[in-house]
């Protein structure tokens, strides 16, 4: 088989069309759950902070430092 014959040859190109196919959606999806992982984890930090200190009440209960006169 020459190389010529071997670039009209169509016998393996949808299994390659599938494969990169699958490549590009993949990394999508990988990229998307990074994103989405972070915007979520900065979600639930600013709630935990909200919780924890919603107007500087008690700092002590979320691991804050107490100054000793209060």
């Amino acid at each position: 088989m020459t190389f010529i014959n071997m670039l009209r040859d169509e016998s393996g190109a949808s299994a390659a069309e599938y494969a990169l196919i699958l490549a590009i959606v993949g990394s999508l999806i990988a990229a998307s759950a990074l994103a989405l992982g972070n915007n979520i984890g900065e979600a639930m930090d600013g709630a935990g902070n909200r919780i924890c200190d919603p107007a500087g009440a008690a700092p002590d209960l979320c691991g804050g430092v107490v100054e000793e006169g209060d």
